[in-house]
């Protein structure tokens, strides 16, 4: 009775167990609807992405900042900020290449996989690719063309869950045909 009662005090908390539980429930119907753990992957993916291209209007229009000026205050923007924004975490930023296109996002905890195993005979599964296309999705809208993969996994047996976005190029904005 109190756990129910510490629940109902705390509406995010409530809101997060249930998406956690149904993005569950997404991705066992992905499974058992597609032949291997790669195409889960690409539908996890395009979903995502789908999902990223409509969140950065809300998140431009919530956080109220600016343009970020380089590839390193974007990275800053998507930890500190974003994650901790629909996620409530904040993850580390590491691993920058020499370059400065490339960088980690380090989760030591991720909401996605709090009551999760993965099945047996899915080790090729990227359960939270979601966030993957998220991530590339909502960064191709402010013309940023970036891969993004997971590195490690905790469900796989890893430290910590490890997210890698690579910088490819800036895009262009494109005018659509018959407006100029």
């Amino acid at each position: 009775m109190s756990r129910q009662a510490n629940r109902a005090g705390d509406p995010r908390k409530v809101n997060g167990e249930l998406f956690t539980l149904t993005y569950g429930a997404l991705v066992a119907q992905l499974i058992k609807d597609y032949e291997n753990d790669e195409q889960v992957n690409k539908q996890l993916d395009k979903m995502g992405y789908n999902m990223g291209v409509r969140l950065i209007e809300d998140f431009l229009a919530r956080a109220n900042m600016g343009r970020c000026n380089d590839f390193r205050e974007t990275a800053d923007v998507i930890a500190k900020v974003a994650f901790k924004m629909y996620l409530g975490l904040t993850p580390v930023v590491s691993n920058w290449s020499a370059a400065g296109d490339e960088f980690s996002l380090l989760l030591e905890s991720n909401p996605l996989t709090e009551f999760v195993e993965l099945p047996s005979g899915h080790n090729n599964l990227n359960y939270s690719n979601l966030m993957c296309g998220v991530l590339r999705g909502a960064l191709e809208m402010v013309q940023m063309d970036v891969d993004v993969r997971f590195v490690q996994d905790t469900l796989k047996g890893d430290n910590i869950t490890e997210i890698r976005l690579k910088f490819n190029k800036r895009l262009e904005d494109a005018v659509p045909v018959g407006e100029d």
